[in-house]
């Protein structure tokens, strides 16, 4: 696991560039994979989808770990200490800012993850589910405020009270980070990512026809429904005057 604490500067390569390094890896793959194919493809009936998706799996699973979404959240936390039955006190709070990474581990993609439906050509990859990196921590950006009054003079309350409050705002960045919506949005950039990297090594063998589709586990195979849709003017006048016409 990495250190929450660990600076900026050590972040990891951008998400861009390791998905441009994904996708040349994966035509690099299906070239040295195909090699021994080529009189097959040449003489026979052409490349196997199959074949092709294998070879851009093992390409992919060399990549290691995909990172296709990337979000900063700031914690506010406040601590406070009191001794001798409230007489005297000490308070602390921390503004801290942190980035959390989502991650695919390609690693854990198999060959049984990765099946050709010929009926409707159709890739389906089945995916791990999407784990946080993280957070690291902006330490630049960070925010202490708070005295320690007479207990923090001769105490070390100041000092507990900012660890106490360090701990808490990295929890609090990954409970943040963990909501319903931040991973919505990150399983849905990783699938993207995912169909892109398949597709692209399928086209480039002449199956231009083909789809990719790309699920998590535990998914459905069904299309997600979309409650909240907008409706034309047209569409809203005709649904009033069926309302009528059916009140008469």
């Amino acid at each position: 696991m990495d250190d929450p604490l660990t600076p900026r500067s050590a972040r990891r390569i951008p998400a861009p560039v390791i998905a441009a390094m994904i996708v040349a890896a994966l035509l690099l793959g299906l070239l040295a994979g195909g090699v021994s194919k080529v009189g097959s493809w040449l003489f026979g009936s052409g490349p196997d989808p199959q074949t092709v998706a294998t070879s851009a799996l093992q390409s992919m699973r060399a990549q290691n770990r995909l990172v296709p979404f990337v979000a900063r959240y700031v914690s506010v936390t406040s601590s406070r200490q009191e001794r001798f039955g409230g007489l005297v006190s000490a308070e602390r709070t921390l503004i801290l800012p942190g980035d959390v990474r989502y991650e695919l581990d390609l690693s854990k993609l198999g060959p049984n993850d990765v099946k050709w439906d010929q009926g409707s050509s159709t890739l389906e990859v089945t995916l791990p589910d999407i784990e946080l990196a993280g957070p690291e921590v902006d330490l630049a950006a960070a925010r202490e405020y708070g005295e320690g009054g007479v207990l923090g003079a001769v105490t070390d309350a100041e000092s507990t009270l900012d660890r106490a409050n360090r701990a808490r705002a990295v929890a609090d960045l990954r409970k943040q980070a963990s909501g319903a919506v931040p991973m919505s949005l990150a399983r849905e950039a990783g699938r993207q990512a995912i169909e892109r990297s398949f597709a692209m090594p399928l086209q480039a063998a002449g199956f231009t026809n083909a789809k990719v589709v790309a699920r998590y586990r535990g998914e459905t195979k069904e299309p997600p429904e979309y409650l909240d849709r907008s409706r034309s003017y047209n569409e809203v006048l005709e649904e009033a005057a069926q309302r009528r016409g059916e009140k008469r």
